[in-house]
């Protein structure tokens, strides 16, 4: 138990930021009723969420280069604890954004590299191995625990006790164990911070993913209600451009410092190995695959077929709990199959149960079908996942684990934000142009309230239930005869569009097979020494 002390201690703090936004989905037509805002109000904080953590990794993984991993681990876990108290005791969506989708997410910048980091330093050879994939199998059971944790709390107390479960947790159990975990010496003669390496890939990064999410109410080419147009267009492109070419300013400039000796944020050598640049890419598809079904599923769930939180937690277990299963039974197929063939097939079966449940997305759901679906997801995620810790942090020398845990953090929380970014805007702008051509071509609506409802959609259309729908029609006064078949209309759209949000998670994971080409052909437990690690 004594050996096996650091892992869940550091599994442990994986634990609480995975299930932190398993809650927040499973949680979000509450929380939005709460606090007075809308779906894609909180479809940014979530996106933002991921993105703050994407956007600082790497330089979370710079920090604890310098100031000691464990180190590093600790200060994190208290800024976390903080945000997530914040949280709990938010008045209003802007105090929940600042908590939850800034604070918290500075704090997991802090803590995912050094997981990552401590993992490889306490452990080596087939315990290295076990160890990543004990930390896939946290991670597992978070997403196993987390909607069925999260409804069950938010139906019968409120979504603010689980931000608050989480503090005291950090607080009574994490801190006081972090002295079991080892740690190696801080190297010396370490130069100055790469600042300006900080600032741009945030901003690349930031400029790339806010400009997406603001996609659903800016419009792709034509302008919806946009904060300014570019020669008549949205802005979305331009601004997704600018995001790419600041990127490109990101490399360069790491590029400069390595070759004048300095110590850049993000050692540009390491995107030169291919099992690590498989490694992350295959990474953030999965996790792209993870949070856009996420974001879907719970608003399915809860605006068409008017289940509660637990009630969705119960119907999306089926895919939690397959995903644990397999992210622990992981370790022991890594014995016999290669991280290629692993990936491949969780990659491929990931998708054949995104295909399965687009089907089963109906106004009754097939139930059979639909935990089929979701089991079958789960599978695929599971398998592929329990392997990328090892993958990546066996593609270079230990000494380089801090730096891979940045890149490794970078990627899955980059996947996260853009998943609920892509999927969701595929929702809205969806949602917005089927039901609006649906109300316009529709004989039975008067021609006054067809304009009306045109006009009034020009500047997006929420995802609520066909309770709330027919309620707001009502308030402005439209004719009983003309709410029924408009709220039909909207009905069907809304079905469409999810459809259509799960169809772009369906599509990035096909994208994602050919990345894998890179990744080791042979099984790589066993074949790392059994040194041991050299601790402080």
């Amino acid at each position: 138990m004594r050996k096996w002390l650091p892992i869940l201690v550091l599994g442990l703090g994986q634990f609480v930021m995975v299930i932190d936004g398993t809650v927040m989905n499973v949680s979000i037509t509450t929380v939005v009723a709460d606090l007075d805002t809308t779906v894609s109000s909180m479809q940014l904080a979530i996106a933002t969420f991921t993105l703050t953590m994407a956007a600082l990794m790497l330089a979370g993984a710079g920090i604890g280069s310098r100031i000691g991993r464990r180190r590093t681990f600790v200060i994190g876990s208290i800024i976390y604890g903080i945000g997530s108290l914040t949280t709990a005791l938010a008045p209003g969506f802007g105090a929940l954004f600042i908590g939850w989708s800034i604070v918290e997410g500075i704090g997991a910048a802090l803590v995912i590299p050094a997981i990552a980091a401590l993992a490889a330093v306490n452990y080596s050879g087939k315990d290295r191995a076990i160890a990543y994939a004990m930390l896939g199998g946290i991670a597992g059971a978070a997403a196993a625990a987390g909607p069925l944790i999260g409804g069950w709390v938010t139906s019968e107390f409120s979504w603010r006790w689980v931000f608050a479960a989480e503090t005291l947790l950090i607080v009574a159990v994490i801190l006081p164990l972090t002295g079991t975990i080892k740690d190696l010496p801080v190297p010396a003669g370490k130069g100055r911070f790469d600042f300006a390496g900080v600032l741009l890939s945030a901003a690349a990064m930031g400029t790339v993913v806010l400009a997406l999410v603001s996609a659903s109410t800016w419009g792709f080419l034509e302008p919806l209600n946009p904060p300014f147009t570019i020669a008549g267009f949205s802005p979305t492109i331009p601004v997704v451009l600018v995001g790419l070419g600041t990127g490109w300013l990101f490399l360069e400039w790491e590029s400069k410092l390595r070759d004048r000796g300095r110590d850049p944020l993000l050692g540009i050598d390491l995107l030169g190995i291919p099992a690590l640049r498989s490694g992350l890419a295959s990474q953030l598809v999965l996790y792209f695959i993870i949070a856009g079904s996420f974001f879907i599923l719970p608003l399915y769930l809860q605006t068409v077929l008017d289940l509660d939180a637990l009630q969705s937690g119960i119907r999306m277990l089926p895919m939690s709990v397959a995903l644990f299963v397999m992210a622990l039974a992981g370790s022991r197929l890594a014995l016999r199959f290669s991280p290629k063939q692993l990936i491949r097939w969780g990659l491929v079966t990931a998708c054949l149960g995104l295909l399965l449940l687009i089907g089963a997305i109906t106004p009754e759901a097939r139930g059979t079908l639909f935990a089929l679906a979701m089991a079958v997801i789960g599978i695929g995620i599971g398998l592929a996942i329990s392997q990328i810790g090892n993958v990546n942090l066996s593609s270079a020398d230990e000494s380089r684990s801090n730096e891979i845990g940045g890149l490794q953090g970078t990627a899955q929380n980059l996947g996260s934000s853009l998943g609920v970014a892509l999927a969701g805007t595929a929702l809205f702008i969806g949602l917005a142009t089927t039901f609006t051509s649906s109300v316009a071509s529709n004989d039975q609506i008067d021609a006054a309230v067809q304009q009306g409802v045109i006009e009034a959609a020009e500047s997006g259309v929420q995802v609520i239930t066909l309770e709330q729908a027919e309620q707001l029609l009502t308030e402005a006064g439209v004719p009983q005869r003309d709410i029924t078949v408009i709220v039909d209309d909207y009905a069907q759209s809304k079905l469409q569009s999810l459809r259509a949000g799960l169809g772009i998670v369906f599509v990035i994971g096909l994208i994602g097979l050919p990345l894998t080409r890179r990744l080791p052909d042979r099984p790589l437990v066993g074949t790392q020494p059994d040194s041991e690690p050299n601790p402080r």
